[in-house]
This record gives C-alpha cells, structure tokens and sequence, in this order.
C-alpha cells in the first residue's frame, strides 16, 4: 500500500492585528494583451487573477489603457502568463503606460508607450480565435473574450469576467499524449506583496488532481 509522508505542521504563532496597504497574498501575474482603438495591442501587466473552470477573472485599475479598451467594448484579449524568468520584462511593463495622456496615475510617474512589446523585448505571435498576439515568451496563452466588464462596488477597480476560447502551451510543460499541464514542470510567476516568486518543491496534489505524483520524501 502506498502511503504519502506528512509534513510536520508548523508551530502557529500568535496572531497580530496589521493594515496593510495592499493584499497581493500570492497571485499568478498575466500579462494581458487588448486592442487599442487604432487597431494596435497594448500590453500590461495584471497581478490580480484567477480560474473558474474556463472563466478567468481579472481585477484591473479603472484608468489604465487596458481597462478603456475593455470598457470601449473590445472584448478580445490574451491572458499570457509569464514563468519567473520573465519577471524583468513584468517590472519594466509596469513602469509603461499605452495612454498618450495620463493624469495622476496612481502608480505615479508612468512613460508612455506605444510599443509595448519591443519595449520589453517581447515577441509577438498571432493568435487563432481573437485577433491580437500572444506573447512567444510565455509557457501558457490563453485567448479569450470578456463576457461583462463592470466597476467594483466601491468604483475603484474594474472587474472584468473573460471567457477562454483557446489554450496554447509550451510543448515542454504538457503532460506527453494528454491534454494535461504537468504541475511538476510549469511555474508561474507570482505576486507576492509587490515581490516577485517562482513556485517551490511539489507538497502534495488535490484528490482531484489528473496528474497525481508523489512528492519527494523531505531530506
């Protein structure tokens, strides 16, 4: 009978009252391509995102060119998610604004450009099914189309609901002769409290997981 280790549970320490400025908790980063009214792609930066089965919801800054051309009604988008490496090109993109005109922005002093992609040293590919790239330098690609743009309760963000139409994936990343991203070998970059991280040593798998492994033994 196979059996799985447990880890040691850590000692909890006790709980302090804290209000931070933020709640970036560990997210996935995207960088999210969409159309410009002149036909032209934008592409920014995203630090808050997640996965309903093949819906993905973005929170994004309600005065940013992404957030326009979504609220323009240009549903079309790329959710292109970058491994670590990329993290570099993700910092710079963050410092770059696709609005010629961008009174206080609240990242404060932003450089307009239009150019995005050869700005950060990044290639574009088209894409199948909307029509705007891809980024070439990210493991996963997904091609999408927002179903409802809306404001926050509050008015300060824009929620954005998008539904995947298509999934491209490094080959080196997919499970071979499935349809399967393999956990063990695909790493995303993640926002963790405005710091940038990659993924740790595998713990353990969802009951649910299609790709079950056991992980190493801690040494």
């Amino acid at each position: 009978m196979e059996t799985t280790s447990l880890l040691p549970s850590p000692s909890p320490s006790a709980a302090v009252t804290i209000t931070p400025s933020i709640l970036y908790f560990g997210t996935p980063v995207v960088l999210l391509t969409t159309l410009n009214e002149d036909g032209t792609a934008n592409l920014a930066p995203v630090s808050s995102a997640w996965a309903l089965g093949h819906t993905v919801v973005l929170g994004l800054g309600p005065d940013g060119q992404t957030g326009r051309n979504l609220l323009a009604g240009r549903s079309g988008l790329v959710l292109n998610l970058p491994g670590p490496g990329l993290w570099p090109q993700v910092e710079l993109l963050g410092g770059l604004t696709g609005r010629p005109h961008t009174p206080d922005d609240p990242r404060g002093h932003v450089t307009y450009e239009p150019d995005k992609f050869a700005a950060a040293g990044l290639t574009p590919v088209p894409s199948e099914v909307v029509s705007l790239p891809r980024v070439a330098e990210c493991p996963l690609q997904l091609e999408a189309r927002a179903a409802a743009v809306r404001h926050d309760g509050a008015g300060e963000f824009l929620i954005v609901e998008a539904g995947v139409l298509r999934v491209h994936a490094a080959a080196d990343i997919v499970v071979p002769g499935t349809q399967y991203v393999d956990p063990a070998a695909w790493t995303p970059l993640v926002y963790n409290f405005r710091h940038y991280f990659g993924l740790g040593p595998e713990l353990g798998h969802s009951a649910r997981s299609q790709t079950p492994r056991v992980p190493a033994a801690p040494r």
